[in-house]
């Protein structure tokens, strides 16, 4: 008898443990399907990021030469400016 209720204990506790670890399962798979969503929208998010880092650094390169050429031409300018000054400001003495 005692060996007849003790199979009985295990079946009811087999029996209600199985629709628990189906929730468990229906559950894990939903955290599953809402991370791989989030991991989808990540991977998208960093394509994004390089491809706005691609089009930074190209503006930055454009940006560094048109700087370089307004320098140079200041410098051409400058240089001008004082020959002129330099020639026009001379001081005779007499």
């Amino acid at each position: 008898m005692t060996s007849r209720n003790t199979w009985a204990i295990i079946a009811v506790g087999v029996a209600l443990c199985l629709p628990l670890a189906a929730c468990k399962d229906a559950k894990t798979q939903q955290e599953n399907v809402q991370l791989k969503a989030q991991v989808a929208q990540l991977q998208k998010d960093n394509g994004q990021a390089v491809n706005d880092l691609e089009a930074m650094t190209a503006d930055r390169d454009d940006l560094k030469k048109e700087n370089e050429q307004l320098t140079a031409e200041i410098k051409a300018l400058k240089s001008k400016s004082s020959k002129k000054k330099s020639a026009s400001h001379k001081h005779h003495r007499t």
